[in-house]
């Protein structure tokens, strides 16, 4: 994975440092033991691959190898944590306006936290929230979005695609994550 295409996102500050692992457990997992520890907000937690990828509702989420974007993205907010409200679906927002500009597909929301392509889910969205009364210690925002991906096991293969399996061409999961963090960046200050 080209991590330089990543930094150059004409962004302030999310993407500006990332810590990339080959295989991870779960980006999700990493990013909450070392979120208060770390001093910049933006930083993205990013894996070829996670071995326990974190679902919403306690449930796994499958990262096929160096195919499919699994990343957390730390941030540090400093509005009140009522601004924050209906976060998530704007994220599910951000994520099907990149594919939209990037390659004219359209996704569909089902809220708050998945996008559906064809009747089967493409990326899920998991957000967390640290807080201490009002304050925010931390944001987490993890994406797990199949892109690449063409092989689905028996439990998931009737519920789950990717755009890959959907389009029969790959696409680049660089540029994706890019145009989405470009997005983002608009949409929360830090």
């Amino acid at each position: 994975m080209n991590l330089e295409t990543m930094k150059n996102a004409n962004t302030k500050y999310i993407g500006k440092e990332i810590e990339y692992f080959k295989e991870i457990n779960s980006t999700h997992t990493y990013a909450k033991n070392i979120a208060l520890q770390e001093n910049h907000s933006g930083k993205i937690i990013l894996a070829e691959t996670q071995t326990n990828g974190i679902g919403t509702k306690g449930r796994t989420w499958y990262t096929g190898e160096s195919k499919n974007i699994a990343m957390t993205i730390i941030l540090k907010p400093k509005c009140p944590i009522n601004q924050l409200e209906g976060l998530t679906l704007k994220i599910a927002e951000c994520m099907q306006k990149a594919i939209q500009e990037l390659y004219g597909i359209e996704l569909k929301i089902k809220e708050p936290n998945d996008l559906i392509l064809n009747g089967k889910k493409v990326c899920g969205i998991l957000t967390e929230i640290n807080t201490i009364a009002e304050k925010i210690n931390y944001l987490l925002i993890s994406i797990g979005c199949n892109v690449n991906e063409e092989d689905f096991s028996i439990d998931v293969e009737n519920l789950a695609t990717s755009l890959k399996k959907e389009f029969k061409k790959d696409f680049c999961r660089e540029e994706i994550i890019k145009k989405f963090i470009e997005l983002l960046e608009k949409e929360i200050e830090e």
